[in-house]
């Protein structure tokens, strides 16, 4: 075996090895990260807003007349179809998903809420097409074609439902805070609750931190907000207390 074969050979493994080190790498931080999220058990959160747990993400129903808007769709489509079920909520009775970002936890169950529209910012569309990976060379991709593109402070009305849609990127330059007919706030991946205090989103999963702390100021100044709901660390219905911080 001549010396540029065994070169060749040393340099292949050596990648090769190097590539499951950042994988493995990778794993234990995901894990880690992962049982540091506290989401909310499925079922009713108040008479108007119902949480949909699937592993380590919620995402979120809200009643209009008698259809539902979700706010995201989950990490995996069987759960989600199983969660519904539990609440006895047919899957056609989804007509519309707002989702926070393209992240693959906030989209899976798009493939199986087909009568539902899907709905995301502008700026996320570099998330989906290939311009803008995820991570190193991966990138997202919807389940199902279609969305629809939204400009920040957007409104939209859905049968009696009213929507804000609020740009606050960071955690993704798409990342998209919604505003439920003036009460409730969903903020998905862009800000975490800490002891009731709005925090900063996950730096592990975060493309642009800086950007993420600066979209603060687009969400702790919405008078008749009363509730917060993240998409990884739970809810609080003290608006007012939880915005009264500087982000840590």
């Amino acid at each position: 075996m001549n010396k540029t074969v065994k070169y060749v050979i040393f340099s292949v493994v050596t990648v090769f090895v190097i590539l499951i080190l950042i994988a493995v790498g990778f794993g234990l931080k995901f894990k880690s990260e992962v049982k540091q999220m506290h989401v909310i058990e499925t079922g009713e959160v108040n008479s108007n807003v119902i949480a949909i747990k699937d592993e380590f993400v919620n995402m979120f129903l809200i009643k209009t007349g008698d259809y539902y808007i979700a706010i995201d769709a989950g990490a995996d489509a069987k759960t989600i179809s199983q969660e519904l079920d539990k609440l006895n909520v047919k899957q056609n009775k989804v007509i519309a998903v707002f989702l926070t970002h393209s992240d693959g936890d906030h989209t899976a169950g798009l493939s199986v809420l087909k009568n539902a529209s899907i709905f995301l910012a502008k700026e996320e569309q570099q998330m989906i097409n290939g311009k803008t990976a995820k991570m190193m060379f991966f990138h997202n991709k919807l389940p199902r074609k279609g969305a629809i593109f939204l400009k920040d402070g957007q409104k939209i009305t859905i049968s009696n439902t009213h929507i804000t849609c609020i740009l606050t990127p960071g955690h993704t330059p798409g990342s998209m805070s919604y505003l439920i007919n003036g009460k409730y706030l969903f903020v998905g991946d862009a800000f975490n609750l800490t002891d009731g205090k709005v925090s900063k989103a996950n730096s592990f999963f975060s493309k642009d931190m800086k950007t993420a702390t600066e979209s603060f100021s687009k969400i702790n100044n919405l008078p008749g907000t009363q509730y917060i709901f993240t998409a990884h660390n739970g809810f609080t219905d003290n608006y007012k207390d939880a915005v009264n911080t500087e982000l840590k």
